[in-house]
C-alpha cells in the first residue's frame, strides 16, 4: 500500500477535529475523500503532509513510518500537497512558479521531463510562461498549482478541493487531467464537495463527517449509496 493512515486524531488546542481516522490509497489509485464544509477534510491532508501534527495514530508511505517527518521530508520522499485555492508565488511568472520547485529537486531527476509532462496536460500554461502568476484566471492558477507539484515527480499528490470557485467547464477540465496522472504512475487523494465529479475519476472513497469515517467503498457503492444520494446530490 503506497498510504496507510491508521487511527490518526488531530486537535487544534483542546478542539478535537478528527477522530480514529483510517484510510488507505494503492498504488495508481485515485481516492475521493468527501464530505461537507468543517468535517476535517484540509485538516487530514494536513496531518498526512506534516503541516499539523498528531495526537495518535500513524501514517506510513512506501512501507515507512513517516508519522513524524515534516512536509519537506515527505516532499523528498515523493509527496506533494495542494491547499485549496490554487495557491501560487503571484509576483513570479509561471515559469519561475514551475522552476522554483524544480530548482529544489534537481538532483533527482531530468527537469525538462517533468516540464513537458506539464505543457502537455495544461498547454496554456507553456503559453504564459512569461505572465505573472497572480494575472492567470482562477482557472489558470489551480492548473499552475498542479504543475508545480508535478515538477517534483511526486508518486502521491495530496488535492485539496481542486474545483473551487472553477467555471463548470474548467472544473471537468482539471478533472479529466488529474484522471490522466493514473497513466504516469501517479495516486491522488482528493478532498472534494463536487461529488459526481469526484467519483468519476476516483477508484474509491471515503465520506468524512464531523472528523470521523463514516462510509466508504468504490466510486459505483459510493453513488448508490442513499446517504450520499441525500446530502451530496441532492436526491
Amino acid at each position: 500500500m503506497l498510504l496507510n493512515v491508521q487511527d490518526i486524531e488531530i486537535a487544534y488546542n483542546r478542539i478535537k477535529v478528527l477522530w480514529g481516522v483510517t484510510l488507505c490509497v494503492g498504488e495508481g489509485e485515485i481516492v475521493s475523500l468527501l464530505g461537507a464544509n468543517g468535517a476535517g477534510k484540509s485538516t487530514l491532508l494536513k496531518g498526512i503532509m506534516g503541516i499539523v501534527p498528531l495526537q495518535r495514530g500513524s501514517i506510513s508511505f512506501l512501507e515507512k513510518d513517516v508519522s513524524k517527518k515534516r512536509p519537506w521530508e515527505k516532499a523528498k520522499m515523493g509527496v506533494a500537497y495542494i491547499p485549496e485555492g490554487g495557491r501560487v508565488f503571484p509576483d513570479l511568472t509561471v515559469e519561475e512558479n514551475l522552476m522554483l520547485i524544480a530548482s529544489l529537486h534537481k538532483e533527482a531527476f531530468d527537469v525538462k521531463e517533468n516540464l513537458d509532462l506539464v505543457y502537455s496536460l495544461f498547454p496554456v500554461l507553456k503559453e504564459r510562461l512569461q505572465q505573472k502568476a497572480g494575472t492567470l484566471s482562477g482557472g489558470e492558477r489551480q492548473m499552475l498549482a498542479i504543475g508545480r507539484a508535478l515538477m517534483s515527480k511526486p508518486k502521491l499528490l495530496l488535492i485539496d478541493e481542486v474545483s473551487m470557485g472553477l467555471m463548470p467547464k474548467l472544473v471537468s477540465e482539471v478533472f479529466n487531467t488529474l484522471s490522466l496522472l493514473k497513466e504516469y504512475g501517479i495516486s491522488i487523494l482528493l478532498t472534494e464537495q463536487n461529488v459526481p465529479e469526484a467519483l468519476a475519476i476516483s477508484d474509491r472513497g471515503y465520506v468524512l463527517e464531523n472528523g470521523r469515517i463514516t462510509i466508504s467503498g468504490n466510486s459505483e457503492e459510493l453513488l448508490g449509496n442513499e446517504m450520499v444520494k441525500t446530502s451530496f446530490l441532492g436526491l
